[in-house]
């Protein structure tokens, strides 16, 4: 089964989350509550609540009790990224204005947090105090995962394990926590919940390291946002990391101006040309392989069906992103 037949067995109960999401998105501010509606409508595929959807399926589905945490993990999702935009300063979020390019920096974190205090609440009316401990510590490595990055801003002496933790706090905790939510809403073995989060935890970090390659590769009008904006805001990414390492002292020197913020718009350029033109995005893409295989070797213990084979395609999928 590929991504696309997925994502028609699923359609009909996507279609409950985002019902789900429009109710709860609902605000007494109007103008707040426009671009809050747009923010929705515009969150692409839903990984994170069809992975928890998903992860449920092989067990004890139903529906109702999963849609408040799944409707809940996108909303977290969600306010991550407003916080992320209004952080990094962002003005394009998916080819649309950031909220922080519309409204105040004050007025956004204020609403970044209302949208967290949102997605608590769907956790909470799980009335299941295991989801509610997992979807608090995955917060938790969720704003880990960020204060790592601006600590390590313009840092270009990190290690390849500084830059893993990182991800995974920023990325791949969600897509843990996501899986591992479902498998307890689903009535999972302790061993079926375990392989679901590490599932989960490969899949997330192969999409990080996979939009790390994207940033670098696309160019702006393809992604929604500026190309090569890890490099211009000083964000290590494991792409730099390779070409770092197998460049010589004339390419190090200038990744290394690059990343302290004191080069021109012209060897921005000529750096990302630079890493196009090495192994670096080719090897960082092998890495994000290697994830991928352990998030099949994951689902050893999920039952053989077609929810496994779903399992396995959304891990494929995000492989095959372009955007």
């Amino acid at each position: 089964m590929d991504f696309a037949g997925v994502l028609s067995v699923m359609g009909a109960d996507l279609r409950r989350v985002e019902d789900r999401l429009r109710d709860e998105t609902r605000v007494n501010y109007p103008f707040i509550g426009e671009i809050l509606t747009e923010l929705i409508a515009a969150g692409g595929k839903r990984l994170r609540p069809l992975l928890l959807l998903l992860a449920a399926r092989p067990f004890d589905y139903e529906l109702e009790q999963l849609l408040p945490a799944a409707a809940g993990v996108e909303l977290l999702h969600t306010a991550s990224l407003i916080h992320d935009d209004t952080i990094d300063h962002a003005e394009l979020r998916r080819g649309r204005p950031t909220l922080n390019s519309r409204i105040s920096t004050e007025t956004v974190i204020l609403f970044g947090d209302y949208i967290f205090a949102r997605a608590a609440m769907l956790a909470a009316a799980t009335m299941n105090p295991r989801v509610v401990g997992v979807f608090a510590s995955t917060l938790g490595e969720i704003c880990d995962g960020q204060l790592q990055e601006i600590f390590t801003t313009r840092q270009l002496e990190q290690s390849r394990d500084d830059y893993l933790r990182r991800i995974f706090g920023k990325t791949a905790a969600l897509f843990a926590g996501s899986a591992e939510m479902g498998a307890i809403l689903g009535q999972a073995a302790p061993d079926a919940v375990d392989a679901l989060r590490r599932f989960g935890g490969d899949v997330g970090m192969a999409f990080q390291i996979i939009d790390d390659v994207l940033d670098l590769r696309e160019n702006t009008a393809h992604l929604g946002k500026p190309s090569g904006l890890d490099l211009r805001q000083g964000t290590i990414t494991l792409p730099t990391m390779m070409f770092v390492e197998q460049a010589d002292g004339d390419g190090r020197e200038l990744a290394r101006r690059v990343i302290d913020g004191r080069a021109s718009d012209r060897e921005h350029e000529e750096l990302v040309r630079a890493i196009r033109a090495s192994d670096a995005l080719s090897d960082a893409l092998r890495v994000a392989e290697c994830y991928v295989a352990g998030a099949h070797a994951a689902l050893e213990p999920i039952p053989d069906g077609e929810s496994r084979r779903m399992l396995a395609a959304l891990a494929d999928h995000s492989l095959r992103r372009t955007h």
